[in-house]
């Protein structure tokens, strides 16, 4: 006869092991600690740098890696390098890419390009062809801290790429559509003149309003083109919140500039074409600025009488 089949009694230790829930990632990509420490010694020697050059220039002296015919060029140098000091100190208190990323790509576009002008351009560097002690020092200093902050981004930004990351972050305060025609046409403007400085400076170096040479017209070029980078990269980002750190270095940067063209005002031709053209497009960085942060204060506003009611 047969016997009915019973049930299979499981032998001890045979039982699965439960199933472990994967923990789950916070929103957005982690900002790796990579990029956070490149954009505080960025912030560091632009305030050493930076300051130096443009104090240099308000006293109406020419110090930098190379000879210029103005102390107006390096004082700007300076001033960028000034302005976007505080913008980086708040990348690096931000806790996710997104909100890092609208100003860590400019700040790649300026160190490679000064970079890679410095290098093409050696022989005219004042390690190249010799001049005063502290002038040759400051350019080997240039080109070697220029060198291995190359480096630094570079790791970072690959480490940063490797990062996992969680569900998309929504966005929680897009730009208002009247905003978006002027910025496409700052950030045009700042991207269309820089590129020319930088690929043709023998040519475009006639429409800066104050004397420049080659080497000068590019270094310009690479700060117009990081700055129009910055603001077209804030319009495809549509976000002031991720946006914060872009905002802060765009006044920042303004009144820096501001305060130099202004102390060397008899050296640029404002009555030409050239002239107007940067006190607008300077202007507008300001004025793209404040209006962001000032969005920005009246949404958070915003939010906070929703919560409360």
């Amino acid at each position: 006869m047969a016997h009915p089949t019973e049930p299979a009694v499981p032998s001890p230790g045979s039982e699965d092991p439960p199933a472990v829930a994967l923990p789950t990632l916070p929103p957005g990509r982690p900002l790796s600690a990579g990029v956070a420490l490149l954009a505080v010694a960025v912030a560091v020697i632009n305030l050493l740098v930076g300051g130096v050059l443009t104090v240099v220039a308000l006293t109406g002296h020419v110090l930098g890696a190379w000879p210029s015919p103005e102390p107006l060029t390096p004082g700007l140098v300076g001033a960028g390098m000034l302005g976007t000091a505080p913008a980086l100190f708040a990348v690096a208190r931000a806790t996710t890419w997104q909100e890092a990323r609208t100003l860590v790509m400019p700040l790649a576009v300026v160190l490679t390009g000064l970079f890679a002008v410095s290098l093409l351009n050696t022989p005219r560097l004042y390690i190249g062809h010799g001049g005063p002690i502290v002038s040759v020092l400051f350019s080997l200093g240039w080109l070697l801290t220029l060198g291995l902050l190359c480096v630094a981004a570079a790791v970072s930004l690959a480490g940063q790429a490797l990062t996992r990351s969680g569900p998309a972050v929504p966005r929680t305060t897009p730009l208002p559509g009247w905003a978006k025609p002027p910025l496409a046409v700052l950030g045009s403007s700042w991207l269309g003149i820089g590129t020319g400085l930088l690929v043709r400076p023998g040519f475009w170096a006639d429409f800066v309003p104050w004397h420049t040479n080659r080497v000068d017209a590019q270094a310009l070029g690479v700060w117009a083109l990081a700055l129009g980078v910055g603001v077209l990269g804030a319009l495809a980002e549509d976000d002031l919140d991720r946006t914060r750190a872009a905002l802060l270095s765009l006044p920042c940067t303004a009144l820096a500039m501001t305060v130099v063209l202004a102390a060397r005002a008899p050296q640029v031709d404002w009555s030409s074409g050239p002239g107007l053209s940067l006190a607008a497009m300077v202007a507008g960085l300001l004025a793209a600025g404040a209006s962001g942060h000032f969005l920005v204060r009246g949404a958070a506003g915003g939010r906070i009488l929703g919560n409360a009611g």
